[in-house]
């Protein structure tokens, strides 16, 4: 009898187009980001009041908006693109970590990149003085791109389809939309696009999962080193116990 088909499964335009049943958190920041968008149609002071302006968090003391800003959006189809890949990239990554890893991801991503907008509005130049007191930055996509980024580390050779045409490694789309935007955020500006935000995302992600694989790789040499003193110890029959817990001999 052949194995059944696992309904996560599927080819490789399927995986490039979108990893099938949404997942728990997913359809949580999905639901959350069009109802914020949903409200911010009659409340249209809202990304006054909630989007990310340096000036506002360093000088204002608006702390919250470097959490708040993921959840407003500049139009449809700016929440429109940034759903469908949370949809597309994030469910799968969800599915492998787990919710409670993905949830955290998500968040130190897109709460990573406004910082890193806050940072870099401190430089000197024209790209500094752009960020720190302009228009407030709204969007999911500096956390998005912290997902593109998790994506290409763990699925490199993915078939994603760029622009819904191209097919391209995810590894290779990752480092082209990286590309992208470093040279817009270096440019003369001017696009409306907050580059400096999702060039965060890709740094920030790229960190922590740096940060969390050599965790990993530790703990796999501590459990290792365990095991060897372990099989030593049966090998040479020598048993740890005694009130003073020191191993004893016989």
């Amino acid at each position: 009898m052949p194995p059944r088909r696992s309904p996560y499964s599927g080819s490789n335009f399927a995986h490039s187009f979108g990893p099938g049943p949404v997942t728990p958190a997913v359809k949580v920041l999905i639901f959350a980001n069009v109802g914020v968008f949903l409200i911010q149609q009659v409340v249209r002071e809202l990304p006054l009041w909630f989007g990310m302006r340096p000036i506002d968090v360093v000088v204002g003391l608006e702390l919250w908006q470097p959490f708040t800003y993921m959840f407003l959006h500049g139009g449809i189809s700016h929440i429109l693109f940034n759903m469908l890949a949370l949809w597309m990239f994030g469910t799968e990554l969800e599915r492998m970590w787990g919710t409670a890893f993905f949830s955290r991801y998500y968040v130190v991503c897109g709460v990573g990149a406004a910082l890193t907008t806050i940072l870099v509005s401190f430089f000197p130049g024209s790209i500094g003085a752009r960020l720190y007191d302009s228009v407030p930055t709204v969007g999911a996509s500096g956390a998005i791109y912290g997902l593109l980024l998790a994506y290409g580390m763990y699925f490199p050779d993915r078939q994603i389809l760029m622009s819904f045409l191209f097919p391209v490694p995810a590894k290779y789309f990752v480092m082209i939309i990286g590309a992208v935007a470093f040279l817009s955020a270096t440019g003369s500006g001017g696009d409306g696009v907050a580059h400096v935000t999702h060039l965060g995302g890709l740094a920030v992600g790229y960190l922590y999962l740096k940060g969390r694989r050599m965790r990993l790789a530790a703990e796999i040499q501590y459990q290792f080193a365990r095991w060897r003193i372990n099989r030593a110890r049966r090998r040479f029959d020598v048993h740890p116990g005694g009130r003073d817990d020191k191993p004893r001999y016989h």
